[in-house]
């Protein structure tokens, strides 16, 4: 039995309508083929949600379910109700979010195995979150540099900036400056290096994000802004690609992630990988990168110091090789998930019951 794949939004009172014209935008056409007509709902038909919806209208929801249709809902990382350092508000949408969820989903698929068993052991620790068995999946995200078409070139002042790089070694960080990213330890271990007379570059692309205003003031501040420390926080899609094909190693400092995508958006250029030890930086990159202590900054500083060893005597783990998918590939994977019930894991009530007496 085939299906056929359509883009569909709620309205306010969450009633579902077919998103042509927002797909005959997203294409690039002057106009849809089809009006915006209410979805009607038949028993076979399946509703995915990939983004993260914060007021998703879970009422309606619930009695299109009661008609038939299955649900399923991607998540991609538990921060909010994991992380103390997420917003209190962001945590208490969040958390009203989730439980819409877990009420509501038939299936929750992630994106990793990790995340995957962060809910599963999430939902056992809260025995009264959900009374039903949930199959959990993962499917990996995708990367397509190779084919990406920057919608403009890099400017001239970019350019100055890449060719002032190109004078000593640099460590690359992408990512929104936000306290999980790693970024304040980071800069901690550079200090470190750069107090030692280590030659190199640190370069922040990514903007400015929530609780991140005593980081961002230090960035703004610091002695060696423009000089070995660079924080372009509006850089272009084609000054990113060419961070990523003249420097010397990306650097993950992640605390926490849902998957790390500039791991797999490295390896495309070849460019090594200096990944904290979590995790899912284990699922993307496996043996394809080189892993530093889940501590402080001072076992950061002396693995960059081991890894520049390494890199000088070629020694140092290529992720040219490490495997990833295009965003075909995994968008077939996650359809392989759903279609055909390649569930990586189901939860179920009796796990809660039993992790709760154990307690």
């Amino acid at each position: 039995m085939g299906y056929r794949l359509h883009a569909v939004r709620a309205d306010a009172n969450g009633d579902l309508f077919y998103a042509h014209n927002y797909t005959a935008k997203v294409l690039g056409r002057n106009k849809p083929e089809l009006p915006d007509n209410p979805v009607r709902i038949t028993p076979s038909d399946i509703l995915l949600s990939t983004d993260l919806y914060l007021t998703f209208p879970f009422t309606t929801l619930q009695l299109l379910h009661d008609q038939g249709l299955r649900i399923v809902f991607t998540i991609y990382d538990l921060f909010a109700v994991k992380l103390d350092t997420m917003p209190g508000a962001y945590r208490l949408a969040f958390g009203d979010w989730f439980n819409g969820v877990l009420t509501t989903a038939d299936a929750i698929i992630c994106d990793s195995h990790s995340v995957a068993d962060e809910v599963k052991e999430w939902l056992q620790q809260h025995p009264n979150a959900r009374q039903e068995p949930l199959p959990i999946g993962y499917f990996h995200l995708g990367a397509d540099l190779a084919s990406s078409k920057p919608t403009q070139g890099i400017s001239q002042d970019e350019a100055s900036i890449l060719a002032v790089l190109r004078e000593r070694p640099t460590l690359l960080m992408v990512g929104t400056v936000e306290p999980r990213k790693g970024h304040a330890p980071a800069l901690d271990a550079l200090e470190a290096l750069w107090k030692d007379g280590t030659d190199i570059n640190l370069v922040i692309v990514g903007k400015e994000g929530w609780r991140s205003h005593d980081l961002v003031r230090r960035l703004r501040r610091h002695p060696q802004r423009n000089k070995q420390l660079f924080w372009l926080e509006k850089a272009s899609d084609a000054l990113l690609m060419q961070l990523y094909a003249q420097s010397t190693a990306l650097l993950a400092a992640s605390f926490a992630e849902g998957f790390g995508l500039p791991l797999i958006e490295a390896a495309h250029y070849g460019l090594p990988v200096i990944a904290r030890d979590i995790p899912v930086f284990h699922e993307v990159a496996g043996d394809f990168a080189f892993y530093f202590p889940n501590t402080d900054s001072a076992a950061l500083a002396d693995s960059l110091r081991h890894w520049l060893k390494l890199h000088a005597e070629g020694q140092a783990p290529r992720s040219a090789d490490m495997p990833y998918l295009t965003w075909a590939q995994s968008t077939q994977q996650l359809l392989k998930v759903i279609l055909e019930n390649h569930w990586y894991t189901t939860y179920q009530p009796a796990d809660a019951r039993e992790t709760t007496n154990d307690e």
